[in-house]
């Protein structure tokens, strides 16, 4: 029989894959442009998160507020609505990422579509369980597997830094070779970018990251159809949309190409078993159809679609599980007396509001000009993991910036001003004695007194006497803490000359978002909750 593939719709597909790429460089700028400008404000570089409705619904839910540039996930919403998960096929680019891999696999032979069996797409519906039922119980833990947050926070923590390395090593062989002009302007290039080079969980991320791509390899597109909780969510407001499938029984030959090939196992044929909620519209179907047998008109009246087909134990059973995870997931310490690691970035709500709109996605640490902002791990319990802590042994606060308060996406952070932000204190410096080269080696030192940003300065350089092991005496300028004045920005700890472990170093206690985590036990008030 003669091949008849419809051209409209392999056009369409084309045109989709453009729209795809287009969406994807979109937030790929916006990720490479979340770095200090040269001016105070660095933009909406976080526009791209305020489209999602399910970061929307489960950041109001946890925190009981509104936020307000989560309007624009209404738009998304509508869209879904009316035309189904195009969302999902034609603008997110984590689908984009998986899609390109499974397309390379496929051509590598490494991947063979076959017909899919059983009902494991029923597993993000679960997962997307889970997660509403935990956030009904401010336990937010959305940003773990929202497909934004988690391709952001994997390119920022672990694909960049990675891909920043092995251009470095590339240019180092440049210079070696005499290519001088090419190296310099690869420098300049990368000096540009701005990126990050350093993060503490950034091995750990990255391949995890690496591992949900070669999941691809079992099934196409494995993200979208089994684990994406946002896909399940634009799964579920989708079955009222206008895009139907029609199959012409005349034309077709039953041949099973357009279940073979479906991107997220929707189920093209028979038309009776068709999932609309699985469908991205990619329209590869359509295109691949030997017969022209399969179009997708325009239906303004609503028609009986096949509903999603979950177990009502399994589904009770999720939600068990999602009440009951919320008291394991904050069984940390930091509840009882506040981590001397735990130090939040300027503007961090309260500890309890700030891990309830937290969504772990990295903007902050993206723009963070120092990379002090690191993902914590266990520092705030497995509630927190992932979400933003300042590390000065890596990076410092810059006293004049608040870029990381510009570009949360959630109002976690909230935004400041540079005249506001140089007065909230997120922690206080510490001396020590035993290891301060004044104080141990009676040799004078003045670096963390140097760099001190405030003013008057919070460190002080007083006259000390020390008594080295020969018995001779020495009186060293020494430096001493006034804490009244420390914001605990930490560059005295960042630049301390002692190398291994810093003679000066800050903890969380003092911060301004808490009125527990205070200097002095005596002035502990009882209150409930976390610091």
């Amino acid at each position: 029989m003669k091949k008849e593939r419809s051209k409209k719709y392999r056009l369409i597909q084309a045109l989709r894959i453009l729209i795809q790429t287009i969406f994807f460089l979109l937030f790929f700028y916006l990720l490479l442009r979340t770095h200090f400008p040269g001016k105070d404000y660095i933009g909406r570089v976080e526009i791209f998160f305020h489209f999602d409705p399910l970061l929307a619904l489960t950041t109001i839910i946890a925190s009981r507020t509104f936020f307000a540039s989560f309007a624009l996930a209404a738009i998304t919403v509508v869209l879904t609505f009316i035309l189904g998960r195009v969302a999902c096929g034609w603008v997110c680019p984590l689908g984009s990422v998986h899609q390109g891999f499974s397309f390379l696999f496929k051509k590598s032979k490494l991947l063979r579509p076959e017909r899919p069996k059983g009902k494991q797409t029923v597993w993000k519906y679960y997962i997307l369980g889970f997660i509403l039922v935990g956030t009904l119980f401010s336990l937010n833990l959305v940003g773990i597997l929202d497909p934004l947050s988690l391709l952001y926070r994997s390119f920022v923590t672990g694909i960049l830094p990675a891909v920043n390395y092995g251009f470095s090593a590339f240019i180092g062989i440049l210079y070696r070779i005499h290519s001088f002009s090419l190296g310099d302007s690869l420098v300049q290039f990368f000096e540009i970018l701005a990126i990050n080079p350093i993060f503490l969980q950034g091995f750990f991320i990255g391949t995890l990251f690496i591992g949900i791509v070669l999941l691809n390899l079992s099934r196409e597109r494995f993200w979208c159809r089994y684990l994406c909780p946002l896909g399940a969510f634009l799964g579920l407001i989708s079955r009222w949309n206008i895009l139907k499938l029609d199959i012409n029984p005349q034309k077709c030959i039953e041949c099973h190409l357009c279940n073979i090939h479906c991107e997220t196992q929707a189920n093209p044929f028979p038309v009776e078993e068709w999932k609309s909620s699985e469908c991205i519209y990619c329209f590869t179907c359509s295109a691949i159809c030997p017969t022209n047998a399969m179009t997708f008109p325009i239906k303004l009246k609503p028609e009986e679609i096949r509903k999603v087909d979950l177990s009502k134990r399994k589904l009770i059973f999720t939600a068990l599980m999602g009440v009951f995870a919320v008291p394991f997931f904050r069984l940390s310490p930091s509840t009882k007396r506040a981590s001397p690691k735990l130090i939040r970035p300027p503007g961090a709500l309260p500890e309890e509001q700030f891990l309830k709109k937290c969504v772990k996605c990295g903007e902050c640490m993206k723009a963070c000009p120092t990379n002090g902002l690191q993902p914590a791990l266990a520092e705030a319990g497995p509630e927190g993991i992932w979400t933003p802590i300042l590390v000065s042994e890596i990076g410092h606060c810059e006293y004049y910036c608040s870029l990381c308060s510009q570009v949360c996406p959630t109002g976690a952070i909230q935004e400041l001003a540079i005249e506001e932000k140089t007065f909230v204190v997120i922690g206080l410096a510490w001396v020590d004695k035993n290891r301060c080269i004044p104080y141990d080696l009676g040799t004078p030192c003045i670096v963390c007194e140097e760099h001190c940003p405030t003013s008057p300065k919070a460190i002080k350089l007083v006259k000390t006497e020390v008594k080295l092991p020969d018995g001779t005496i020495k009186t060293p300028l020494a430096p001493v803490i006034d804490t009244e004045l420390c914001i605990g920005c930490g560059i005295c700890e960042n630049k301390c000359p002692v190398v291994d472990k810093p003679a000066i170093y800050v903890t969380s206690v003092g911060e301004s978002r808490s009125e527990r985590n205070q200097l002095l036990l005596d002035l502990i008030k009882e209150k409930s909750g976390p610091y």
